[in-house]
């Protein structure tokens, strides 16, 4: 063989060598995958208990091999079983089945994924549905629509007050003293100085006796006025000193004309 022949293949073997050696981290067997020393380190802390010094030692063997499945398959069953974490622990079982496609034990693997996918979902919150818990909503919502109920009618209660304050005049008209009324029932000078019977009966006023109302016990003024037949609003105008919310029983109060 020729000295060129003889340097040609001394350079093609030693490629190669470098090839295999750039693969190895890479294609590295699941015995030589177990003796990297993080890995190693990881084991020795599941014996010892420590479940959270082994899964960082687990990442740490991953950093120097990303492709390690011995690596993926422990922390796969870290988080699974001892970390409460399905979803780290599927993505390191779905590495595993990745990187060792001639693992032994797939389906078992494909099983332990399926369970922590039944974990995640079963972790989503859900609408109540056992009775108990239906009836305690049912009476959260009809408490709800009450109090919306009774904030209607306290608002419809203070629109009538602003309403009838609102039209209460400002001040009383003044009559004037050199136009003096005359007492009433006083008969009217007619013709000749007659009284005047038609005008003198006119100028009697009415008398009007006013009806009175006694309160009962938890008696309100909205029943008082369905009771006596006349508005609410009529009878507030009656009694504008009256408080809807402090009356008590045995209170006096005034009642218009029907």
């Amino acid at each position: 063989m020729s000295l060129f022949g003889k340097f040609s293949l001394s350079a093609l073997a030693a490629a190669l060598v470098v090839a295999v050696n750039g693969c190895l981290p890479a294609d590295q067997s699941q015995l030589d995958q177990e003796k990297e020393p993080h890995f190693v380190l990881g084991k020795s802390r599941i014996n010892a208990m420590d479940f959270d010094g082994a899964v960082e030692a687990f990442e740490e063997a991953l950093e120097v091999n990303p492709r390690s499945a011995a690596a993926h398959f422990q922390l796969a069953w870290l988080f699974e079983n001892k970390k409460d974490d399905p979803a780290a622990a599927i993505y390191h079982y779905q590495k595993y089945l990745k990187f060792d496609p001639g693992a032994r034990n797939p389906d078992v693997i494909r099983l332990h994924i399926d369970g922590c996918k039944q974990q995640l979902s079963q972790g989503v919150m859900q609408l109540p549905s056992s009775p108990a818990a239906q009836q305690q909503l049912e009476k959260l919502v009809e408490q709800n629509r009450q109090l919306q109920q009774k904030v209607e009618q306290l608002q419809g209660t203070l629109k009538q007050w602003n309403d009838y304050f609102a039209s209460q005049p400002t001040a009383h008209p003044i009559t004037p003293l050199n136009n003096p009324v005359p007492p009433t029932g006083s008969p009217t000078p007619g013709i000749n100085g007659t009284p005047n019977p038609s005008i003198s009966q006119r100028s009697t006023p009415l008398r009007t006796v006013q009806r009175t109302h006694t309160v009962a016990a938890g008696e309100t003024l909205a029943a008082i006025a369905r009771q006596q037949g006349v508005s609410l609003t009529a009878l507030q105008a009656a009694n504008p000193g009256v408080n809807p919310k402090k009356m008590r029983m045995g209170q006096v109060i005034n009642l218009p004309a029907p």
